[in-house]
């Protein structure tokens, strides 16, 4: 079955914008996604109806238990798992904060974590901080600068008896490197009795994701990098949660990780991420005949990786014609999602994303917090690299475009 691009595209308000007359070109999308019609709708008519807090006895406190309850249902879906061990928060980093803390409570000095210089700092000052608060010692998984891909035989030399936590990325969101999370997980259980966290924010939105099969504690994910609204997920494993106490208020529930729901949450958020998963799941069933959600779900991300891949291929290829152009990290679609990180002789990456936009096309330039990337790379003081971001909403014309914009520098 072909690609129905058109009817995706459909389904994106944002990509009919134009400026003058000019489409614009929304290679942003490691740092966000546009929203698909579905979750736009759904915020509003959570809005529209009634909203309300949780747990009364009235119509629309009843609609929005309601409406919570199957957004929980829709995640755990999405990446595998059951309700009641999935939290929504406003942000990953946010809960990646309150599990930290919670998690540390019960390390002692001398104690130690993994962590790894690919990742977005999200993955690693949370537990940076929790480390040195408790005196434990941080490890490090390097990276081979010149492919973007982890140092995977270092790992079990970097765990021990006091190992309490590894925690990496599924992707990275400056390289576009696909990390083989599940071998680091059967490594992490062959050497130690630690806990294993996934930032899977930058792969949720390309590959299909299951908690169960990659066999980690813990997986964050970020829905507006998936056509959803600004929230945060995290997924616990349900045999951990009742032993980990969240900080939070005395009132607030206990049940499964609702426990790090502290506060009112974002409802029209909520109400959004399912309108999400609703449109994915119509996705899944535009390119298979599968039954069931998740089966749709996972039809829907192995159509888009073929596509991507076609996409990325087209960039690939575009990009080496460009001269004094380096690609950084991964150079072909094996191994990676359709991230990109590059820099030109001669140009500042600001300058680069200055000028892409200029011509209409969105794009970041910087270190998009992936600070020990950056470091590793020697690309601090240069300004850090330029990154577009392909998904399955852009086009092979989008991409093209973006070529002759960039041979016009």
């Amino acid at each position: 079955m072909d690609f129905p691009i058109e009817a995706i595209r459909a389904q994106f308000p944002a990509l009919a914008v134009t400026d003058d007359g000019r489409p614009r070109i929304y290679l942003d999308a490691p740092g966000g996604t546009q929203v698909c019609r579905p979750a736009i709708e759904a915020m509003v008519a959570h809005l529209q109806r009634g909203t309300a807090n949780a747990g009364g006895a009235f119509a629309t406190t009843i609609e929005t238990d309601a409406m919570s309850a199957a957004a929980h249902a829709a995640m755990a879906d999405l990446l595998g798992g059951e309700s009641d061990e999935i939290a929504f928060g406003p942000n990953m980093t946010s809960l990646t904060f309150a599990l930290s803390r919670a998690l540390s409570r019960s390390w002692e000095e001398g104690d130690e974590i993994v962590l790894t210089r690919l990742d977005h700092d999200a993955n690693v000052s949370p537990w940076l901080l929790a480390a040195r608060d408790r005196g434990a010692k941080v490890r490090w998984i390097d990276f081979n600068p010149a492919t973007g891909v982890l140092d995977y035989d270092a790992v079990p030399g970097l765990l021990g008896p006091r190992t309490r936590l590894v925690a990496v990325g599924a992707a990275s969101n400056a390289l576009g490197t696909l990390n083989d999370v599940n071998r680091i997980v059967a490594m992490v259980r062959a050497g130690s009795e630690a806990l294993v966290f996934i930032d899977a924010v930058q792969s949720v939105p390309h590959v299909p994701t299951d908690v169960e099969a990659i066999g980690c504690d813990f997986l964050v994910c970020s829905p507006y990098k998936f056509f959803g609204p600004h929230q945060g997920v995290l997924w616990v494993r349900s045999g951990l949660i009742d032993a980990i106490e969240a900080y939070k208020v005395r009132p607030a529930g206990n049940d499964g990780a609702h426990r790090f729901e502290t506060g009112t949450p974002s409802f029209e958020g909520q109400a959004g991420v399912l309108g999400t998963i609703v449109y994915l799941d119509w996705l899944g069933g535009e390119v298979s005949g599968a039954n069931g959600r998740r089966e749709r779900l996972r039809a829907a991300f192995e159509a888009c990786i073929a596509y991507e891949r076609d996409l990325g291929e087209r960039l690939l290829a575009g990009l080496a014609t460009i001269p004094g152009l380096k690609l950084w990290g991964v150079p072909t679609m094996d191994g990676r999602v359709p991230t990109f990180a590059f820099t030109i002789d001669g140009h500042h990456p600001d300058a680069i994303a200055g000028h892409l936009a200029g011509q209409g096309i969105f794009a970041w330039s910087g270190h998009f917090y992936a600070v020990e990337v950056i470091a590793r790379l020697g690309l601090a003081e240069s300004g850090g690299l330029v990154r577009l971001g392909l998904c399955h909403y852009h086009t092979a014309g989008e991409v093209d475009r973006t070529i002759e914009a960039l041979r016009a520098l």
